[in-house]
């Protein structure tokens, strides 16, 4: 059986005050109780910790050993309390983030860094597909990810839905109007991201409610490998209008006859949502969404 921790406490503090009247006192048990602890701890063992000359004590050559551990143990024990203290008081702590652009979480982010400055954050972008498997194996604690269907282990706060749109480079022919339908794209290559892609399926979806069949696809797994190949005249890329961003080589059209609504969703396991860091973070989240 264990040594008790108990036992080995009610040793320590009388150890260390050299009285078991104060050590009841610190400890806020009674004297009766702290001697009986002390004594099964003796007994056990067939050791004597303490020599007792009437009210005063003093420790064995044993005891003097025992306290030099347990100087250490409750020593190491008060550290991790001040480590869980601080963890509790976002103090201390890390946040893993996953993320499948840059664009919505960059903000969040450095407005959560700002609240609580001593958080490490760590940020890993990938594909829907990568980052559910990333939450499921908790490899990250939170992740901005587009409106995918999870079950009822996570936990989901929906942001402002945005549109699709398709950028051209600045030399295309359709670069100075406002909008195409979707048909025309047919005659288009069109330039997107691999398998596992929200935007993707968002798109090819949108193609199939429309019964429209694209000839050239040109497939390229990262966005800023998109943004690139349509900027040179590649084709035409597809992106969300919040993440199209400021490029003078390309301008964005929207498509006037597809439904292309594309939203993000702030994504944890519940299991997690009730460490400090993550509901910190859904708390900001939160409160952004309320304005």
């Amino acid at each position: 059986m264990p040594i008790s921790h108990a036992h080995l406490r009610s040793f320590h503090a009388v150890a260390t005050h050299g009285s078991f009247t104060r050590a009841a006192e610190v400890l806020h048990v009674t004297q009766p109780t702290l001697s009986g602890q002390v004594k099964e701890l003796e007994e056990r063992y067939g050791i004597k910790l303490f020599t007792r000359y009437g009210r005063r004590i003093e420790l064995s050559e044993l005891g003097h050993t025992a306290l030099a551990i347990t100087n250490k143990l409750f020593h190491y024990e008060e550290e991790v309390e001040q480590l869980f203290v601080s963890a509790r008081n976002l103090t201390t702590g890390t946040l893993e983030v996953g993320a499948d652009s840059p664009y919505i979480i960059t903000p969040l982010l450095a407005q959560f860094q700002r609240l609580y400055p001593d958080i490490q954050i760590s940020i890993r972008y990938g594909n829907s597909a990568q980052i559910m498997q990333w939450l499921e194996s908790q490899q990250c604690d939170i992740a901005i990810l587009p409106n995918v269907s999870v079950d009822e282990r996570f936990h989901i706060l929906p942001l402002e839905p945005d549109q699709l749109v398709i950028f051209v480079a600045k030399t295309h022919p359709c670069s100075g109007r406002k909008s195409v339908s979707i048909e025309e794209l047919v005659e288009q290559r069109v330039i997107l991201r691999e398998k596992g892609s929200r935007t993707r399926a968002i798109f090819e979806n949108a193609l199939a409610t429309a019964g429209v069949r694209l000839k050239k696809i040109m497939e390229i797994s990262s966005r800023e490998g998109v943004r690139e190949a349509v900027a040179v005249g590649f084709g035409v890329g597809v992106v969300s209008e919040n993440e199209f961003g400021a490029d003078a080589r390309v301008t964005s059209l929207s498509v006037n006859n597809a439904e292309l609504i594309h939203s993000e969703l702030v994504v944890c396991l519940k299991q997690t949502r009730s460490m400090h860091v993550t509901n910190a973070f859904l708390e900001l989240v939160a409160s952004q969404l309320k304005e």
